[in-house]
């Protein structure tokens, strides 16, 4: 299973907060591909600039350091997340379901709305 990580999932990975051990173990599978996409480095910058969020480095840089695979937005991501029903009012929230339609992914979160999409959902 390849996994795309929700906002919240990589920064409590990235600050050494423990996920549970279901997720932890996806995720530390060498032969997992773990993704993060573009629009969580963005809401994060978003949520730095507005002082809601301390991070002390990039974040993009420190998720690449721990060997996660970047996801761009497409146009694709872009459509479909335009279309999606708006059971969930978070806009980043509903690219990464786009983003985890589109490429086959599972999102690792703790976030009970993703459950109201079609989308597979690892519990973290």
């Amino acid at each position: 299973m390849s996994l795309l990580l929700d906002t919240h999932a990589l920064l409590w990975w990235l600050g050494g907060q423990h996920l549970n051990d279901d997720a932890t173990e996806r995720m530390s599978d060498a032969s997992t591909l773990v993704a993060v996409s573009a629009a969580s480095i963005w809401e994060a910058a978003i949520k730095r600039a507005l002082g809601k969020l301390d991070i002390p480095e990039p974040l993009g840089s420190a998720a690449l350091e721990e060997g996660f695979e970047p996801l761009l937005v497409t146009f694709d991501h872009a459509e479909l997340a335009g279309q999606l029903p708006q059971h969930h009012r978070d806009p980043f929230d509903r690219m990464l379901i786009a983003q985890a339609q589109v490429e086959g992914l599972a999102i690792v979160t703790r976030d009970p709305a993703f459950d109201d999409y079609d989308v597979a959902v690892l519990r973290c």
